[in-house]
């Protein structure tokens, strides 16, 4: 087992020394799903954590995979403790196995999720085997933009099948701490920590070590009365400097790292995790997005979170490092992750660069029961792995209606999009959620409006004043849409134009316009085209020129920071080298 710093930890809010399983596993693509556990030929390597679609993992395979097989030896059971096999995300039904027992299954290919093995393993070690299956032709599955034809077609991507995260084993005490959640007060600098523990932890003492930057802050012990506690905490003296070094901003992001451990009566330590936190708050008033208690104006790019050889999956953890850095030397202080969950590495690089990250559920495509019931499961599950991440400031629950395509008329689906909404207020309630970003918002604290006006005058008119954005509101989109389900003016929410832009680069004539009035073809797809560098340049100088001059909006989330298959109106190609000067993209960002 080893010890890994918080961007380096599968599970940076909860560490201990953990075995990455990462590497060659043996393989079975069963493409008609016709194989049982038995009878599996296991011929083939792949490497995990990257997808059998993916070169990165060797294979490279084309066509649909409705189960995948996998099979690695584990280690015998470490004496005295237990082991827990964690899987950070199988697309998108996984059972496993270990010694051909049956020991868990999962539903769901977006969040982490572990189970114990111990008993399994024994002293001897045995097999592990993992199945996932994952029908391309269900679409009542949250599914993001993996694409269900055989071909990619518009703005849908190849598909993602099993395991696509990192696994992992980790030796626990039966007798542990099993979870921290934090919440924070800046107004009071005070931090709250809830711990959950295992039963049989009650009667031991509980003790919580909080410091930031080698200066110890809260030094607390207090006896174990219930396997669940929360403790609030003052960090520093109360005075004036405090009350401003040890806020997270993103200029300066302050973390705040803790040490917890488990004493049994003996005064032994039986258990120790590592965790953080910062002390940031965030909310909307009066239509103002605020960090602190302070406005801040979002300068977003959307993130889809695709590399070319890996998919999904970033090539290593340095990778997620890279597009964070990236992100900031355009200018941009925050990314909206479209329609995927991010690696747990990301958001804890998020968390000490200062970057602000819009969170969202990958959308099912078809509207009803199932996908409604599959949606509300997963996505309390995904807030329940961001939400103790600082960087972590919004919540996106549906995309543009997708699942509910009907929502205006059909009032399930509307609730839907309510229900999702109230799932993270109820699980997290600190943070504005974007009930339907895009159109036909309903509730939440922010409406996202998606505007891919290609005319800088035209964009800038729309939104100048609280009169022309009312009248936007107000109005049908030229899609029939309504921008607001609501039908009332902005109030208190806070507006952004959580998607625009999307420009090419490319030849004019490559390209061509679909009903919509998207430029695309087999190659490539945008909002609109520059023909040359220095066209883009100036365009997105103008676009965004619009957006500052704006005395209404919030924010705004460029489309997008790289080219994405077929989708190429990133400021970056695909392998992440830029299409323009990033100082002068940067400085237009910023409105310099």
């Amino acid at each position: 087992m080893r010890a890994y710093d918080a961007v380096h930890h599968p599970q940076p809010l909860v560490r201990r020394p953990v075995e990455l399983l990462d590497g060659e596993w043996e393989f079975t693509a069963d493409r008609d799903a016709a194989m049982a556990l038995g009878s599996v030929p296991f011929a083939d390597r792949i490497r995990v954590p990257f997808a059998p679609e993916t070169p990165a993992s060797g294979l490279a395979l084309d066509g649909p995979v409705r189960r995948a097989w996998y099979r690695r030896p584990l280690p015998a059971a470490a004496p005295g403790v237990r082991t827990l096999l964690h899987l950070g995300a199988v697309d998108r039904i996984a059972d496993v196995w270990v010694g051909g027992q049956h020991v868990a299954r999962h539903e769901g290919g977006w969040t982490p999720w572990s189970v114990d093995v111990t008993d399994q393993l024994g002293d001897t070690g045995a097999d592990l085997v993992v199945r996932a299956e994952d029908d391309e032709r269900d679409l009542d599955a949250p599914r993001g933009k993996q694409e269900w034809q055989q071909e990619p077609h518009a703005i849908w991507y190849p598909r993602t099948t099993g395991i696509w995260r990192t696994v992992w084993l980790e030796q626990a005490p039966a007798v542990r701490i099993e979870d921290v959640r934090w919440s924070a007060e800046p107004r009071t600098t005070t931090v709250t920590a809830t711990v959950r523990m295992s039963p049989d932890a009650v009667g031991s003492r509980l003790r919580i070590r909080l410091s930031a930057a080698g200066r110890v802050l809260v030094d607390d012990d207090v006896l174990v009365t219930r396997p669940e506690m929360t403790r609030t905490f003052a960090l520093g003296d109360g005075g004036v400097d405090d009350r401003v070094a040890l806020l997270w901003w993103p200029d300066r992001p302050v973390l705040v790292d803790g040490a917890l451990a488990l004493v049994d009566p003996r005064g032994q330590v039986v258990d120790e995790v590592d965790t953080y936190t910062a002390l940031r708050s965030v909310r909307v008033e009066d239509g103002r997005f605020l960090l602190n208690d302070r406005a801040v104006r979002t300068r977003m790019v959307l993130d889809q979170g695709y590399w070319p050889s890996t998919g999904l999956t970033p090539p290593d953890g340095d990778a997620l490092r890279r597009d964070l850095e990236l992100t900031r030397s355009l200018g941009f202080h925050g990314a909206r992750k479209h329609q995927k969950t991010e690696d747990p590495r990301y958001l804890a690089w998020a968390d000490r660069l200062g970057m602000l990250v819009w969170a969202e559920m990958p959308s099912a495509y078809r509207p009803g029961d199932v996908s409604a019931r599959r949606l509300l499961a997963e996505w309390a599950d995904v807030v329940v792995a961001h939400r103790g991440h600082p960087s972590v400031v919004a919540w996106v629950p549906t995309n543009e209606s997708w699942g509910a395509p009907e929502a205006e008329h059909d009032p399930r689906q509307a609730e839907l999009a309510h229900a999702l909404a109230a799932v993270a207020g109820a699980l997290d309630g600190t943070r504005p959620v974007s009930a339907n970003d895009g159109w036909e918002t309903s509730g939440g604290q922010l409406l996202g409006v998606h505007d891919y006006e290609q005319s800088p005058e035209r964009l800038a008119a729309r939104y100048a004043d609280a009169d022309a954005l009312s009248r936007r509101l107000a109005a049908r989109r030229s899609d029939g849409r309504l921008a607001d389900l609501d039908r009332a003016p902005a109030g208190g929410r806070a507006v952004v134009l959580s998607e625009f832009g999307g420009i090419s680069l490319g030849a004019p004539d490559e390209l061509v316009t679909d009903p919509l009035g998207a430029t695309s073809s087999t190659a490539a797809w945008g909002y609109g085209n520059a023909g040359t560098p220095g066209e883009l340049l100036e365009r997105y100088r103008a676009m965004w020129r619009a957006v500052h001059d704006s005395e209404v909006l919030a924010g705004a989330c460029w489309t997008q920071l790289t080219d994405t298959y077929q989708e190429v109106n990133g400021l970056l190609r695909a392998d992440r080298t830029p299409k323009v000067d990033p100082e002068l993209l940067a400085a237009a960002t910023r409105g310099r």
